[in-house]
């Protein structure tokens, strides 16, 4: 493994799409520095979107630097929490660039978590066929997962991300000084994305978790930068070598099918995304090993990192069988009118895509995780 980054330097990592490449820059202090979003604004008008609760702790350091960099900047606030991911939230940010009268060159700031992130970026993307966009984390799971790669959307009452497109930004400032301002059950949330890549394809990133799990939970500095920086590169990676889910990309919805299920069957904002995530690779790990696919010490070991990241490895109570088969049914990763699941196979690492499983596997896994 290479040396972990320190807390108080500047890290780059580039997703390379062509004509559409950009740069994510993962430190402290980035939001302070408004010269990162002006050089990459075609105009000098921008549109901050942030919830309430971020507005109160960020809002007026990005207002300060925008204005040092020269930017005119508007703002929009809205309501905090996945339950806000809907189409009301998306007309009042296009509603705000309406009324600010914002033109094709103008700049959406997305300053929030996956659905600050996902709302603004799907509104940029609507507004006059598509303006500037740039991503601005302050969560754990937006800064490894949700803003980089270009997946926007809004939430349909049955289906989490139904309604959006694949639109990328021009920057993604990964300030880790929001971090600490982060509630510690939102933090260890995000640690799920973090653990999923090293299940998908990075077994140096697992183990390194293996032995830093505590430092993650405690927010500690060095090892936070490490694993936002190493998530970063292999989310990175994977976009560059398949931007709208065609192939690789899927991998990325580990554990994502189960996870969803849970998140409309609890009602959204129940359980934080990374929560139900954790809960579902543990279920995707359990169908592996039920189809023989991976050895039993992988499960384990996933569930072990799991729980020392204080994350749940089982869906809760109300979830039954007939309510994850309703929901799966509809989920967006079913083609053809076939499920399609991502599950571990081989050494720890090993993943595949695939609509080729035994549906007594499926069955097997939620009777174990819900009764029969």
């Amino acid at each position: 493994m290479g040396a972990m980054a320190k807390p108080n330097t500047c890290e780059h990592v580039q997703v390379s799409l062509g004509e559409r490449s950009y740069p994510i820059y993962v430190g402290r202090g980035l939001l302070r520095d408004g010269c990162h979003v002006r050089k990459h604004m075609r105009g000098n008008q921008a549109l901050l979107v942030s919830d309430a609760r971020v507005a109160k702790l960020h809002a007026r350091t990005v207002r300060k630097a925008m204005q040092e960099a020269d930017v005119k900047l508007h703002e929009v606030v809205l309501e905090a929490g996945e339950k806000h991911k809907t189409m009301d939230s998306l007309s009042a940010v296009l509603d705000a660039a309406v009324e600010a009268r914002m033109d094709r060159t103008s700049t959406v700031l997305a300053l929030g978590g996956g659905v600050v992130g996902d709302v603004a970026g799907f509104a940029a993307a609507c507004y006059a066929r598509g303006i500037g966009f740039v991503q601005m984390p302050t969560t754990v799971m937006a800064m490894v997962d949700s803003s980089v790669g270009g997946k926007t959307a809004v939430n349909h009452p049955k289906a989490k991300n139904m309604i959006g497109a694949f639109y990328q930004p021009q920057l993604v400032l990964a300030d880790l000084d929001a971090l600490d301002t982060l509630p510690e059950r939102e933090r260890n949330s995000g640690l799920a994305e973090v653990v999923k890549y090293g299940l998908i394809g990075d077994p140096e990133l697992f183990a390194w978790l293996e032995t830093h799990a505590e430092a993650l939970v405690e927010g500690q500095d060095q090892a936070m930068a490490y694993a936002v920086k190493r998530s970063c590169e292999n989310k990175a990676r994977v976009v560059a070598q398949d931007e709208q889910e065609a192939g690789v990309r899927a991998t990325l919805n580990l554990g994502h099918t189960f996870g969803h299920a849970i998140e409309a069957g609890m009602g959204y904002g129940e359980w934080l995304h990374g929560e139900a995530v954790a809960a579902g690779m543990v279920m995707a790990a359990h169908m592996s090993k039920e189809m023989g696919w991976i050895d039993s010490s992988v499960l384990e070991r996933t569930v072990e990192l799991l729980e020392r990241c204080k994350l749940p490895v089982r869906p809760p109570p109300g979830m039954t069988v007939q309510i994850f088969q309703d929901l799966m049914a509809i989920d967006k990763k079913v083609a053809n009118g076939k499920l399609r699941l991502v599950l571990l196979r081989g050494e720890l690492g090993g993943c595949v895509v695939t609509s080729d499983f035994d549906p007594k596997a499926l069955q097997n896994t939620l009777e174990h995780f819900c009764g029969a």
